[in-house]
């Protein structure tokens, strides 16, 4: 098996013994000890019927691991190993010396584990040790007049011991287990002196996933769709997920990708589904939008997804590992073995959904998708449901659902029209049933006639979303122009979504009339509400929405909005950051447009909530000032939002603002925007382990900053080229970084024309603000 690199399935067995280091214990006494312990461990698998010689082991000082062949089955190892653990004990104990007696903890688990030249490699293994060093374990042990302790995970315990007719499940104890990456329960039993059985136990939910502030298990699930009518097909195939064909969980299908075009109804079918069986999933749901069809054409990168659900799991940001493929590593070690529902909704490519996928068979992942996403069929036995449109009967239950079975009837020919101009397509029946119920005095017949009139083309094609326009048009018919008019701004304003004070300042109303505009908006379907207060459309209404501002609104306006928008989005970041680093020196933007104020933000609380609730907008925003050429929101933005970038972890999304800043900083006046860009990029690279970008950066800004005489920003740039060269390893460069930047030719002299040298630490920047520098003689530079 050595060396094969295959993940096979093998049952995990730990033994530790208590107090191996005791410093009573001398060198001769833990020979002993440890011959006992392996003998121990011999006699009691030969009692489970597992021979020692077709087991995989390692041995680890004071305890080993066991890996046992699939073909033994599991419920021998918690059945029978413990008692002829204990026996085995008690006859060892009877004949040694004091110093070489043995208490053992013992942890029973399963998984997937890897064979290579140097062993295993399993996170299952990492599981079973963590169990097996968590405090409430050792307590239990400590606490016992017995000899072991074993602790069995939770997989274990509802998959063997529950259905145990040796044992009494109820003499089981659950317990918290929180060590390192572990958050999980796991159950204590003491095999020769067990608790009292307490049947009662077993009726309680457990939660394994307890992030600090007792949030309890994620459950970040939207809303269930309030009416969902048919699709008895579709769920009946995402039923199968649940229950495997063999009736062994480890090969039952764990991923289903719905497929189809934009407005299906995917995310309704799946929410519907997930809200229908949460119950089967009691350690909660993860729930992420990847935008992989966003109208700004910028898919949700997977490492923001990634930090997110660890956001979600309770991770300390300050533990978090910088690149992906680790936090990605972090959060399956998290997920492993729990039972959990994972949603990734709107995927547009197969590297956004592979690093969300969990390592364990426990976890069931839903994923929507308008394309088919092969390579999750082809290697990660995916099932693949593709949506299709709407059967005439379902179609005319969801106009009966909405309308009334009263209305329908009572027009049967004129719902046939209405059916088939909308194509039986969910998103465009829908729009049309919201606005039949909010006239009802309208004949349907009459909706119908004006539907046919602006020509609702059929839906065809790869592209079946490619008629919604006119139904969306014909929504329109019925706003004022003032609510046209924000429905189009709402379609250019950055960001996925929006609140109402961005809207107000988007569109210059009163609050009373925004807030009005977006009640109608919504009540239209164009428009959906969600929690805290923000408000959000579907991906076709959004274009559709850009497409009227492109087309009715001047040139002019939407630039006048957008620049609006853009201002109040930098300010009140500016604001935040000021609140959050009320000591860093300030650098302000230029005033904001007329008539806009940032959003009052009264206290640090206040300030973070908002930049973690605005992040991706501000950075939509950005990007929107670069396609716009207002250099000075796109620098200003990356300076603002620098350190809470950096000390949230979000080091891809800070290269990337520091990149359209540098490239902005040709732009401004202010020749320190480019230095600063320089060493800003530099840090950030360096951080992320771009050790060649980053003293390039670095080098450039040092030469910027010789050219123009400023000194702080040389001091600055000198330190950050220490740390840099530091967390290359190379401490020599790092405590002497030279004078001259090496993108420079310069020359150090005294009074006299003799060479200077500097011996101050180049890593303070006070000992370089408050000298004098050598003269510099620097290379021709760009702006």
């Amino acid at each position: 098996m050595a060396g094969s690199g295959q993940a096979v399935h093998r049952t995990i067995v730990v033994v530790d013994v208590e107090g191996f280091g005791d410093r009573r214990r001398t060198l001769p006494h833990r020979v002993g000890t440890r011959a006992g312990l392996y003998r121990t461990v011999v006699e009691a698998l030969r009692a489970a019927e597992v021979p020692w010689e077709v087991c995989y082991h390692e041995d680890r000082g004071d305890s080993v691991f066991v890996l046992v062949p699939p073909e033994y089955a599991k419920a021998p190892l918690v059945e029978v190993l413990p008692g002829a653990l204990v026996e085995a004990l008690r006859a060892h104990n009877g004949t040694s010396p004091s110093a070489q007696r043995v208490r053992l903890r013992v942890a029973v688990h399963a998984g997937e584990v890897v064979f290579d030249d140097h062993g295993v490699t399993s996170t299952a293994v990492t599981t079973a040790f963590r169990l097996l060093d968590a405090p409430p374990v050792r307590r239990a042990l400590a606490g016992s007049p017995g000899l072991v302790a074993l602790v069995v995970s939770r997989w274990v315990f509802d998959e063997v011991v529950r259905h145990c007719a040796v044992l009494d499940p109820a003499t089981f104890r659950p317990v918290p287990v929180e060590v390192k990456e572990i958050r999980d329960t796991a159950w204590i039993a003491l095999p020769d002196h067990p608790y009292p059985a307490h049947p009662r136990v077993l009726d309680q939910p457990v939660n394994p996933i307890a992030p600090e502030g007792g949030r309890g298990a994620p459950r970040q699930l939207p809303g269930a769709p309030g009416l969902f009518v048919g699709r008895e097909e579709y769920l009946s195939g995402l039923d199968r997920v649940l229950t495997p064909a063999d009736g062994d969980p480890a090969t039952r299908t764990v991923m289903s990708v719905l497929g189809g075009a934009g407005g299906i109804g995917k995310t309704w079918l799946a929410l519907y589904w997930a809200h229908r069986h949460a119950d089967r999933f009691p350690d909660g749901q993860l729930f992420v939008d990847l935008r992989g069809y966003s109208p700004d054409g910028h898919p949700l990168d997977p490492a923001v997804a990634v930090r997110g659900f660890l956001d979600a799991l309770g991770v300390d940001p300050g533990r978090l590992p910088v690149d992906l493929d680790a936090q990605a590593a972090l959060y399956r070690g998290l997920v492993a073995d729990r039972r959990m529902l994972i949603v990734l909704d709107n995927a547009t490519a197969t590297d956004q959904v592979v690093p969300l996928l969990p390592g364990t068979p426990t976890c069931t992942v839903l994923v929507t998708s308008r394309r088919r996403l092969a390579s999750l069929i082809d290697r990660h036995s995916a099932r693949h449901l593709q949506l299709d449109i709407l059967s005439e009967e379902e179609a005319r239950a969801l106009l009966v659902e909405r309308l009334g079975e009263q209305r329908v009837t009572a027009e049967p020919e004129a719902v046939d029209e209405l059916v088939e101009l909308c194509g039986r397509y969910p998103l465009a029946l829908a729009i049309t049933a919201r606005h039949a119920a909010t006239h009802p005095r309208v004949p349907l017949a009459e909706l119908a006639t004006e539907l046919r009139d602006l020509g609702l083309d059929m839906l065809d094609g790869d592209d079946p979303a490619a008629g919604l326009p006119a139904v969306l048009s014909w929504s329109l018919r019925r706003l004022t122009d003032r609510q046209r008019t924000v429905f189009g701004l709402l379609g250019i304003t950055p960001g996925a979504d929006t609140t109402l004070p961005a809207a107000v300042v988007l569109t210059g109303l009163p609050p009373a009339d925004t807030r009005k505009a977006l009640s109608t908006l919504e009540e239209a379907s164009l428009l959906e509400r969600r929690p805290h207060g923000r408000y959000a459309m579907h991906d076709l209404v959004r274009d559709y929405a850009a497409a009227t501002a492109q087309a009715t609104l001047p040139e002019e306006v939407r630039k006048t909005a957008l620049l609006r928008v853009m201002d109040s989005h930098l300010h009140t970041a500016h604001a935040a950051d000021r609140l959050l680093h009320p000591h860093r020196p300030p650098l302000r933007p230029d005033p904001p447009a007329p008539d806009v104020h940032p959003h009052p933000l009264p206290d640090v609380a206040a300030a973070t909530a908002w930049l973690e609730a605005e992040h991706v907008t501000l950075l939509a925003t950005q990007r929107a000032a670069v396609a716009l050429g207002h250099h000075h929101i796109v620098w200003h933005l990356a300076w603002t939002l620098n350190n809470f970038h950096v000390r949230r972890g979000h080091l891809a999304q800070a290269l990337a603002t520091w990149q359209a800043a540098l490239d902005a900083s040709a732009h401004l006046p202010d020749p320190a925007a480019r230095s600063r860009a320089h060493r800003n990029l530099g840090h950030v690279c360096s951080r992320l382990g771009l050790h060649e970008e980053a003293t390039r950066h670095l080098d450039r800004a040092l030469a910027l900053a010789v050219r123009d005489h400023d000194l702080a920003q040389q001091a600055h740039t000198r330190q950050s080229l220490a740390i840099a060269w530091e967390q290359r390893g190379d401490d020599r460069r790092a405590w002497s970084t030279p004078d001259t930047p090496s993108t420079c030719i310069a020359s150090s002299t005294s009074p006299r024309g003799k060479p200077k040298r500097s011996t101050r630490w180049a890593g303070s920047p006070r000992a370089w603000v408050n000298s004098t520098p050598p003269a510099i003689t620097a290379a021709p530079l760009s702006p």
